[in-house]
């Protein structure tokens, strides 16, 4: 029996909290959300200055394996690569498994596309084995050719992920920028994958955007590899929808 949508999004959620006035015990809240029944989210998403907190949470939850993630270059996305490049060198120092960086798409729709380009590159030189998701603000392109444009950037510079949004400007992600992407990543020429940040809150919509990475990848590799779901509000719809399911049979 094929795993449900419920099940695929668990383990394919980033479990994010990145409010203005996280503390270490937000941290500890997140790990012990993360330790549920039914199996552990990917990735907790914080701060860099929680980075060490949630690792030590996670590990006093028993669930190590959970990937810890962070932000930089955000919410702004600034063209300053010297930044980017610190606040990324920073991050992996702290412990930070997967860096989600703040495309510069202000300077992109500007036209500078080479040096967007170019400071995607150097984070990912900085990143090492570190995974790294670029966030395209895909709400801030009005025209889908120059967010097509943007995703081929971010590939080109090495990005390991596209993401829809940082859900701190404009609107969350949307059908039609998951779509849009996709067809970046289907046209990469390299595995690439699909992050969806902003919005997702039900099952229903995670559902929606799961058939969207089925049609990239197809349904059997929609894993935490290729694609990733950024929420906070989802888990809670999550546990009561798997409450429901049959026991795995040995």
């Amino acid at each position: 029996m094929s795993l449900t949508d419920a099940r695929i999004a668990l383990a394919c959620l980033d479990l994010t909290s990145l409010g203005e006035d996280d503390t270490p015990a937000t941290a500890a809240a997140l790990a012990k959300r993360a330790h549920t029944p039914y199996g552990t989210p990917a990735a907790i998403c914080v701060y860099p200055e929680l980075i060490l907190a949630t690792r030590m949470s996670l590990m006093r939850e028993g669930i190590p394996q959970v990937r810890v993630a962070t932000v930089v270059n955000f919410p702004d996305g600034s063209a300053d690569a010297d930044r980017a490049d610190n606040e990324t060198r920073r991050a992996l120092a702290a412990g930070a498994d997967e860096i989600d960086l703040v495309f510069p798409w202000r300077a992109f729709q500007a036209g500078e596309r080479a040096a967007a380009q170019a400071l995607v590159a150097r984070v990912k030189a900085r990143c090492s084995k570190a995974e790294l998701k670029v966030i395209l603000e895909s709400s801030a392109f009005e025209d889908p050719e120059q967010l097509r444009a943007a995703a081929d950037c971010a590939i080109a510079g090495g990005a390991d992920f596209l993401k829809t949004s940082t859900g701190k400007a404009g609107a969350a992600a949307s059908l039609v920028a998951a779509r849009c992407l996709g067809e970046a990543i289907r046209a990469a020429p390299r595995s690439v994958g699909l992050k969806i940040s902003g919005g997702v809150r039900t099952l229903a919509d995670a559902s929606r955007y799961l058939a969207i990475a089925a049609e990239i990848y197809g349904r059997e590799r929609v894993v935490p590899a290729r694609f990733r779901i950024g929420a906070s509000a989802l888990l809670d719809e999550l546990l009561p929808a798997l409450a429901l399911e049959p026991a795995d049979e040995g």
